[in-house]
């Protein structure tokens, strides 16, 4: 084991992004921090080092407990980080999600303005 590696093949390895490539597009994106700065893909990460990561729609709040740069089967893999992310709100408490009634037809231009301006959040 070394003493760091890269930001990425440690995302990767430890499961929080599906390939390596898309953990490196989330650093370049900005999507990634560790210690609380912005992280390049090439940014080490050491045992110790608190990550936050957007991988999908969560944002996951990380701490690195072990080193790893090949990935491995999960139980290993949970065993390399702690998530500090809080649980997710019980479903009744999200908001609703768009839905129309079965069988009305394709929606009209006011029904796709209004999902539109749904989705935006307005």
């Amino acid at each position: 084991m070394s003493s760091g590696t890269r930001v990425d093949k440690w995302l990767w390895a430890v499961r929080i992004y599906k390939t390596r490539s898309a953990a490196t597009v989330a650093c370049q994106a900005g999507h990634v921090m560790v210690n609380g700065r912005t992280a390049k893909p090439s940014t080490a990460v050491s045992s110790g080092d608190r990550i936050i990561a957007r991988a999908g729609d969560r944002e996951r709040d990380l701490e690195v407990v072990r080193i790893i740069e090949k990935r491995v089967g999960a139980a290993v893999a949970a065993g390399c980080l702690v998530d500090r992310t809080p649980p997710l709100p019980p479903r009744e408490t999200r908001p609703p999600v768009f839905e129309r009634d079965r069988g009305s037809g394709r929606p009209t231009k006011r029904d796709r303005r209004l999902l539109d301006r749904h989705r935006r959040g307005r």
